[in-house]
């Protein structure tokens, strides 16, 4: 059985959070308020960070060398999506939980 590289973990588990906070919110916040929450653009900007968190993390976990050229376009997607999540405003718990996953994913692409 693989084991996890120990330095890998807290990108995966930021990943991880990232995917399941930005998936929440778009789903139970987004789409309630509606308005600038749903446009087109930013929705599917939210919807494309969730899945890239999503893969990010599955390769990191099958430990696939492939992780390093995922974990740089996540954190180009995780750093747009925060930006856009903040224009919007009143998704703090994303725009942070974006920013601490490109941090990781950026560090672990270094």
């Amino acid at each position: 059985m693989t084991h996890v590289d120990p330095r890998m973990q807290p990108c995966i588990d930021n990943c991880l959070d990232c995917y399941s906070v930005c998936l929440s919110t778009a789903m139970n916040h987004c789409l309630q308020v509606g308005g600038k929450h749903t446009e087109p653009s930013h929705f599917r900007l939210m919807m494309g960070c969730t899945e890239i968190c999503r893969t990010t993390a599955h390769f990191m976990l099958i430990g696939s060398p492939h992780h390093v050229h995922l974990c740089r376009e996540c954190a180009e997607i995780c750093d747009e999506c925060a930006e856009d999540c903040e224009r919007i405003g009143d998704m703090d718990e994303c725009v942070e939980a974006c920013r601490r996953c490109a941090e990781s994913c950026r560090q672990m692409a270094a």
